[in-house]
């Protein structure tokens, strides 16, 4: 029922997740790393995610990628084409793992899953929604190329900035 997708950049393999990327997701989403994505959670809050991100590829045929390396199928966190119910707009999202933190990972697969957004699901647009504090996904952001616009309230994450991707006529 799942779109099996897999995309493959020079360092990393970009798939579907799966139960066995649980583990690793449930580790990060107990850290307070995980503050911007509704963390800290517990065991079954984490696996409630997880389906949540399983089910919005059966809703929506697209969904948040695991991310591994290629050379190690070590799992480094979710990147991907993301549009739940509540949100503005389509959302080029990304969290990655502690270890994964600092080596240029997110953003080589969030490149990889804009050209998929743009290219294969055909957006003409995308957005990346980010915490105010997330001093981290918002100088990634800019290094995508995107500007802030404007803020969004959502009623259960709060305010986040609305961060526009550079529409695809202008990556090419």
């Amino acid at each position: 029922m799942i779109d099996a997708t897999v995309i493959e950049t020079a360092r990393l393999r970009l798939r579907p997740p799966s139960q066995a990327d649980f583990p690793a997701e449930a580790t990060f989403l107990a850290s307070e790393r995980a503050r911007f994505v509704g963390g800290p959670m517990n065991a079954e809050e984490a696996w409630r995610s997880l389906a949540t991100i399983l089910g919005h590829w059966v809703l929506r045929g697209y969904g948040f990628f695991a991310v591994e390396e290629r050379s190690t199928g070590a799992y480094c966190g979710r990147v991907g084409p993301w549009f739940p119910e509540g949100w503005p707009e389509p959302e080029i999202g990304w969290t990655v793992t502690g270890a994964a933190e600092g080596l240029g990972i997110a953003r080589e697969a969030a490149e990889a899953t804009r050209h998929h957004a743009y290219g294969t699901l055909g957006w003409a647009t995308a957005i990346s929604l980010i915490d105010a504090a997330n001093t981290r996904s918002i100088a990634l952001a800019e290094r995508l190329g995107c500007r802030y616009e404007r803020d969004f309230d959502h009623a259960r994450y709060g305010r986040m900035g609305v961060w526009r991707h550079p529409a695809p006529e202008a990556l090419q």
